[in-house]
């Protein structure tokens, strides 16, 4: 596998007050080219913040902070000036926003807004501009594309304008493609429609994507690799198959745990996972998951765990420190 990507250390903040957001803090995790890589967890978690920073879209009062690193293709990002982002944000590296309606401008048509980052970065003629956006519009599925390309975003259903930011994605053939929650606002049909689409442009194209969501089953369907986060921080890494089969953090556990199962009766409760997520004012002292783990011990409460490699993978507990999951004491206890 030929790396692409490779975050470290990537600790993004925000000064609120007197004590700052530690929204990311102290991220690694790599991502091979023509690989799928999910980054899931809560809400609150550090997922679309890592996105941006990677898209270098953090403003103040954020910032990334010295001594991290965000390596694309062997460079570092970070300290690169926003003139020199410029020509890779749109180019080389792309992102599908959450939510199309916002991020669609109302004014300028579809093909419009395609053609403009075409002729931003390929230095392509309006007229080449244009005729590239109603190819885009062709790949991703819009049926009589010739004429929807002078369509404006309020013409066109949540699902077409989902396909119009993929096509604004996709226009200058970028190496990797940041996906930020980009089904969540679609229903499910849709929803199932644009990770197809999705899926099959990766294999005809080649192309590398970094897929932030919630949904554990998005995950299982379509990506290579997990980075599983909690509080900022990342929690358990590896392959797919591994983690979901069998995973080494009690927090991914957790969430596996939490997923509606197919065949459950009305009288079976679904499983949660007690209490809330801490505040990024103040982490916990120890491991971040500490308060809401069955499994934490005292070290729990007061040492943060580096990540373990174990059976394939890496994990942030203290149970895989000698590179397998141990039971825990409470389970010792308990027995």
């Amino acid at each position: 596998m030929t790396e692409l990507l490779r975050i470290e250390n990537l600790r993004t903040w925000f000064h609120s007050g007197e004590r700052p957001i530690r929204a990311v803090d102290g991220v690694d995790f790599e991502l091979g080219t023509g690989q799928t890589l999910g980054l899931v967890g809560e809400s609150g978690s550090g997922k679309s913040v890592s996105a941006l920073s990677i898209m270098r879209l953090i403003e103040p009062p954020g910032e990334i902070r010295e001594g991290s690193r965000i390596m694309f293709e062997g460079r570092d990002l970070v300290p690169l000036s926003d003139h020199e982002m410029e020509s890779i944000r749109g180019n080389e590296i792309s992102m599908i926003f959450q939510e199309p309606m916002t991020s669609l401008n109302p004014v300028y048509s579809v093909g419009e807004q395609i053609a403009e980052a075409v002729r931003i970065h390929k230095g392509a003629s309006k007229r080449e501009a244009l005729d590239r956006a109603t190819e885009m519009l062709e790949l991703v599925g819009i049926p009589e594309a010739a004429r929807r390309v002078k369509d404006y975003p309020h013409q066109l259903s949540g699902g077409m304008r989902q396909r119009v930011m993929i096509a604004m994605a996709l226009a200058c053939d970028p190496k990797l493609i940041v996906a930020d929650e980009p089904t969540t606002a679609l229903d499910v049909t849709i929803q199932a429609q644009i990770l197809e689409l999705m899926i099959e442009l990766r294999e005809r194209l080649g192309m590398s994507i970094l897929l932030i969501t919630h949904d554990l089953g998005v995950v299982a369907e379509m990506c290579d690799q997990v980075v599983v986060m909690y509080a900022g921080r990342v929690v358990e890494r590896g392959p797919v198959a591994d983690v979901f089969t069998s995973p080494q953090h009690p927090y991914t556990e957790a969430l596996l745990q939490s997923i509606p199962m197919l065949g459950m009766t009305q009288s079976e409760p679904l499983r949660v996972i007690r209490g809330t997520v801490p505040s990024p004012h103040d982490w916990p002292a120890g491991c971040r998951f500490a308060p809401r783990c069955d499994y934490a011990f005292e070290r729990c409460a007061t040492e943060q765990p580096p990540l373990f490699e174990v059976d394939g993978r890496l994990s942030a507990c203290w149970l895989c420190e000698h590179g397998h999951r141990e039971p825990s004491k409470v389970e010792v206890k308990q027995a």
